[in-house]
């Protein structure tokens, strides 16, 4: 399985889809905003969820995508599946191609394994948990420790002091 940039930009517009199309359909420009993709790339993607069926679309003013099933019902893994290539899923067999040095890679049944549990886990996991758990993790703006404004969010790692450092 591979969890790259494409894999990873699907599922967060799927998920704006799913917060802001409880009424009406979601406009691809305003994913695009939201969340800095570009909307040529949107447009791709969601050609690719719309064949499989995780999404519809409706045209003309007013219109754009919705979710066609429910939350629940789709899973992280099924979103990553639907935009890699069909060899890139997990459930197909780790080749050689993708170790460093071919077919005496002796770690190539660990990254087989590690494929299988990426897999597994990513089928438990739904969108409907991911969107429940950023609700949850989200802070309170008036809380301790929570920038007032984008000016006081570090922007290097360097910058960021540990707790116990402090």
């Amino acid at each position: 399985m591979k969890l790259n940039t494409k894999s990873r930009m699907a599922i967060a517009a799927i998920l704006d889809v799913a917060m802001h199309g409880t009424e009406k359909p979601v406009a691809l420009a305003g994913v695009s905003e939201r969340q800095d993709i570009s909307l040529s790339y949107l447009e791709q993607l969601f050609r690719m969820l719309r064949e499989q069926g995780f999404v519809m679309s409706s045209r003309g003013p007013g219109g754009g995508y919705r979710l066609n099933k429910q939350l629940s019902a789709i899973s992280v893994a099924d979103i990553v599946n639907a935009v890699d290539k069909k060899s890139d899923y997990a459930g197909a067999p780790h080749s050689a191609d993708n170790c460093q040095v071919g077919s005496s890679c002796h770690a190539h049944s660990l990254w087989c394994r590690v494929d299988e549990h990426l897999q597994d886990f990513l089928r438990t996991v739904t969108l409907a948990s991911v969107l429940e758990e950023a609700k949850s993790e989200a802070p309170a703006m008036d809380a301790p420790g929570v920038p007032a404004f984008a000016g006081d969010v570090p922007r290097r790692h360097e910058e960021v002091q540990s707790p116990a450092l402090a």
